[in-house]
């Protein structure tokens, strides 16, 4: 099939050259121009697009757009290609990590014009040109049958890492959900690690112990490989930090398990750690030391100390 691609960052370029490879025709714009014939020079059936006018008149009707852009860049794209010669019966995918709030909205706004909406929840991160993606997709059943073809060239596993969630909002749901999921397993590993790092007596090699349990433990998984993968480079990371950003889907998922009643205390945890990671000198552990001093005489560490000591 014929589409578009805007946006051809990390996620959005490899997924062009997925598409290509399997023969599909794109047509590509970025902002970055100079990104944009770069990668429509290397690539077979690829064009670049001066602009999304220009995109527009290059695709078939009706036409398919997919939108790889952060979530706070799609609204206004949208608008864009709104004013560009969008038409009835075109489809707009939103395939960045987009609240699916925002994707209930834009898909209510453009169905008002006739424009078909898809969101589609991507996960495989910079692995997935080589392996294929896991592709949770929301939206009609008209919208996402004529963009099947796609999906299956773009999805792991032949073809099988894609499915169809259900109304408009309900991809982004389900990643989000993920995303939630991948903070607790995350921080699942980094606690087990960290727990028998501290067992000295030991001398345990975190390396050797990743690669074993990649062998027929329950615990092996992606996840894992990576963390092996970077031990073999850096048996004590001492080239990282230990501060750990969140890009919002796990604050996502805990606000809806808030509204829907629903207990999840290690996928909320997990994102509580990840805000304790950026923090070294807190008023909280301050006033905890100045409760323990008070009442226990407790030794407590002054401001300048050595707090590995």
């Amino acid at each position: 099939m014929k589409l578009a691609m805007i946006g051809l960052g990390r996620m959005g370029g490899n997924m062009v050259k997925r598409l290509t490879g399997a023969a599909h025709e794109v047509v590509v714009y970025d902002v970055d121009q100079g990104l944009t014939q770069t990668l429509a020079n290397e690539l077979p059936h690829t064009v670049a697009a001066e602009s999304l006018q220009d995109l527009i008149h290059q695709l078939p009707i009706p036409r398919s757009i997919w939108i790889m852009l952060p979530h706070q860049f799609v609204d206004s794209t949208i608008d864009a290609l709104l004013q560009a010669g969008l038409e009835a019966g075109d489809l707009i995918i939103d395939g960045g990590n987009s609240n699916y709030k925002e994707g209930q909205t834009r898909g209510a706004r453009l169905a008002e014009q006739g424009v078909l909406f898809a969101d589609c929840g991507t996960s495989g991160g910079v692995w997935g040109l080589q392996n294929g993606y896991s592709l949770m997709i929301g939206g009609e059943k008209e919208a996402i049958d004529r963009l099947a073809p796609a999906l299956t060239s773009l999805a792991s596993d032949n073809g099988k890492g894609w499915g169809h969630m259900g109304p408009v909002g309900s991809g982004h749901f389900v990643k989000m959900v993920h995303n939630g999921i991948e903070y607790g397993m995350m921080q699942a590993f980094a606690e087990g690690f960290e727990l028998m790092q501290a067992k000295e007596e030991f001398a345990l090699n975190m390396h050797q112990i990743s690669r074993v349990w990649q062998h027929g433990s329950v615990v092996s998984s992606w996840l894992l490989d990576l963390t092996g993968d970077a031990l073999e480079r850096d048996g004590n990371l001492e080239s990282l930090s230990d501060w750990v950003d969140d890009s919002g889907e796990g604050r996502w998922t805990v606000n809806e398990a808030i509204d829907l009643g629903i207990p999840t205390p290690v996928l909320t945890l997990a994102l509580q750690m990840r805000f304790r990671s950026r923090q070294r000198d807190t008023f909280a552990g301050k006033i905890l030391n100045a409760q323990r001093a008070g009442f226990g005489g407790h030794a407590i560490k002054a401001a300048n100390e050595d707090l590995a000591s």
